[in-house]
């Protein structure tokens, strides 16, 4: 990752609290990196599936395979969670995508504070979908800063950042695990400097934010009139939920990967935004015009499919349209 960690400051007493796949790494590195991990503190078990069985976070489930003690309780900021954190006396606390607002009763309790690893280049894209947003705006770089935080949200004073290019057909998913080992590498570069005295946090300048809220279902919804790069940029950012969708025959139709060619159709034009035909391949046609090329797609209660099998189970042949 590039990323050089100064002289070890030796083992410090750490509460992490995570609870998403993002998280695991970091989680993994503490332990590679011989600190003491006191508790790991993640989400309750959620029902999930069809079934809706109880299911562990992913923390959890890596928390166990360290042989670590796991917390989950249903609210942080319970008095009885509060004293409960106080007592396990830690040196620093550690979050990565935990779920909970912290209140400052918990943050005043660790010496070194709370150090979170954010998916972004913070003051960019606060909030709870900061890798999601990245994508689906067309963002060209991006990254993972730590931070000390406060009682607002991603406010907290910057330790270290980390930045990488993203590629503009890379989806959220596949750019996820790369910050998410970056994300780690960083943790420990920063607890070394915070408890070496060689890293001096800095205050975020709140006029540069940006923000990336939780995802809603209609941010996934396809409005045929936009350009076709911010469609693209749609379909490979809001991944793997909302996900980007339409209607195909009254039914909805998720749209799984695309790309915007190189190439025009200049023949196609005329039509309307939300127009697909079948030319060597699917296209539909966007608000500026162009065509994006549509790859790979999953049909409501079918299975994920690539275009050409798609078009021929549905006897794609002539110029259908999508919902605008």
């Amino acid at each position: 990752m590039g990323l050089t960690a100064p002289g070890s400051s030796g083992p410090l007493k750490v509460v992490f609290l995570g609870t998403p796949e993002f998280a695991v790494p970091t989680l993994d590195a503490l332990v590679r990196a011989g600190h003491t991990v006191l508790e790991v503190i993640s989400q309750p078990d959620r029902p999930k599936g069809r079934k809706q069985e109880l299911t562990p976070s992913p923390v959890k489930l890596a928390a166990l395979r360290h042989g670590l003690t796991v917390w989950q309780p249903e609210r942080i900021r319970h008095a009885e969670s509060v004293e409960h954190l106080r007592a396990l006396a830690p040196d620093v606390m550690v979050i990565v995508g935990y779920g909970q607002i912290i209140p400052q009763s918990v943050i005043d309790i660790a010496r070194l504070g709370i150090i979170n690893v954010h998916a972004s280049l913070l003051p960019e894209l606060r909030g709870a979908a900061p890798i999601q947003w990245a994508v689906a705006r067309g963002y060209e770089k991006t990254g993972v800063t730590t931070m000390r935080i406060d009682a607002g949200l991603d406010t907290g004073e910057i330790v270290l950042k980390w930045e990488t290019a993203v590629d503009p057909n890379e989806t959220a998913p596949e750019l996820s695990p790369r910050l998410a080992a970056a994300g780690a590498d960083l943790l420990l570069e920063t607890l070394n400097g915070l408890a070496n005295g060689t890293l001096e946090p800095e205050r975020q300048d709140g006029g540069k934010a940006t923000w990336a809220p939780i995802l809603k279902k209609e941010d996934g919804r396809i409005d045929w009139t936009l350009p076709a790069q911010t469609i693209h940029n749609l379909i490979r950012g809001l991944q793997p939920w909302p996900g980007a969708h339409t209607m195909f025959r009254g039914q909805s139709l998720h749209l799984w990967r695309s790309r915007v060619p190189s190439t025009s159709h200049a023949e196609h034009g005329s039509l309307a935004p939300g127009s697909i035909f079948w030319n060597e391949g699917m296209f539909a046609i966007a608000g500026d015009g162009a065509a994006i090329e549509i790859l790979e797609l999953q049909l409501e209660g079918r299975k994920r499919m690539t275009a050409q099998v798609f078009a021929n189970g549905h006897r794609l042949t002539t110029i259908e349209q999508l919902e605008k």
